[in-house]
């Protein structure tokens, strides 16, 4: 007797991981605590929106949703990349963080696919527009986003007949 598989939204722990590998690679040796990793991930995959590179996956209607559903993957992604030294993870004054494990570079330098070299240029101009931005700062510009996702959801929510 076969079991029906759920299906992974927005992918699994595997590919999560490796999306965190190439944000914190070219982050090294900076670190981040869960949550900026969470919106790292979120912003990774959707660079256009905050005019950047072509986004690398298709836009989805409720990004809001997307978001929510990143923080357990992205936690169940860094255990799985920790457990072969893609990522290391460290105890701070501030925290809990995460940076590049001893064999990020490698593994990084090492993969060659079309998909895999548009997400390590994107974390490269992820980190370099977004990666130095203080808490606050970073913080600041999220809120920013969300308003926008307010928007859409309400702009939705109208088109299918409920009240905003």
């Amino acid at each position: 007797m076969s079991q029906k598989r759920k299906p992974i939204t927005f992918n699994g722990p595997l590919e999560a991981g490796i999306r965190a590998v190439s944000i914190l690679g070219a982050a090294y040796p900076v670190t981040y605590d869960l949550q900026r990793l969470v919106a790292l991930d979120y912003l990774l995959v959707h660079t256009g929106d905050i005019n950047g590179p072509d986004n690398l996956h298709p836009p989805s209607p409720m990004h809001s949703a997307e978001l929510l559903v990143r923080r357990k993957l992205i936690e169940q992604s860094l255990l799985l990349m920790m457990t072969r030294d893609l990522v290391e993870r460290e105890v701070t004054a501030e925290g809990i963080k995460y940076g590049a494990g001893e064999n990020a570079a490698t593994f990084l330098s090492s993969v060659s696919s079309s998909y895999m070299l548009a997400l390590k240029d994107r974390a490269t101009w992820l980190i370099e527009t977004l990666g130095y931005l203080t808490d606050e700062q970073f913080k600041s510009m999220m809120r920013r986003f969300f308003d926008k996702w307010v928007e859409e959801f309400q702009h939705v929510e109208q088109s299918l007949g409920g009240e905003v």
